[in-house]
């Protein structure tokens, strides 16, 4: 696997893993909001756009319904896991900018060459990041960015994020970087761990487990 592929791993692996399906009870403390993250508000409408947007791209590359649906059982949580990664962003920006790290147009632009000669052109490249991390083409761009910013931090962090050391160092800015941030979730996505940054299941009052066969909580 080519070194420059680890970084859209490193990030898809936090946004990935299983969790049971939750859904709100009461009052939320911030109407409308999914998340807060810095003071600022990712919206439920936000959300969904974004997911709609998998959901859409997903839909166009199937070949037929059945397809369809074998697919969009393979990503349940996709609603859990897109808040995840916009919450995610946003940590990585507040880490970089602390770091002094800055990202071009052009260091994307350049990515993204490299990215679409290794995988056949803009659509091969599309398809991949849509089948692997479920971004979708509109999200590509903002993706590909994080990407570079996630070497472009490491590098500046002195962390080799193929070892054990080099990634808790990376990660290590992230959770300092989500402490400043002050991330609160809507209760019904789960919360935010600050020292493994990450969405993980809430346990609150207001808050029961609930299964789900064939859909995904929201």
């Amino acid at each position: 696997m080519h070194r420059r592929r680890r970084t859209a791993l490193l990030l898809s692996a936090a946004l990935v893993a299983a969790a049971p399906l939750l859904a709100a009870c009461g009052n939320d403390a911030h109407p409308g909001a999914a998340a807060v993250v810095g003071g600022e508000r990712i919206t439920i409408a936000q959300l969904e756009n974004r997911v709609n947007q998998v959901r859409e791209a997903q839909r166009d590359a199937s070949s037929d319904e059945a397809q369809y649906e074998q697919i969009t059982a393979k990503t349940g949580n996709l609603t859990r896991q897109t808040l995840h990664g916009m919450v995610l962003e946003r940590v990585l920006d507040r880490a970089a900018e602390d770091a002094g790290v800055t990202v071009t147009r052009r260091d994307v632009q350049q990515y993204r060459a490299s990215l679409e000669k290794e995988l056949g052109g803009a659509e091969g490249l599309e398809l991949n990041w849509l089948q692997r991390y479920n971004v979708a083409p509109e999200q590509l761009e903002e993706s590909l960015r994080s990407d570079v910013e996630v070497q472009k931090l490491a590098t500046t962090l002195g962390a080799d994020l193929n070892t054990e050391q080099g990634s808790d160092t990376f990660w290590a800015a992230l959770a300092d970087a989500s402490k400043k941030l002050n991330i609160d979730l809507n209760p019904r996505y789960g919360a935010w761990d600050v020292k493994e940054p990450g969405r993980v299941d809430a346990k609150t009052p207001w808050v029961r487990e609930v299964t789900a066969t064939g859909s995904e909580s929201a």
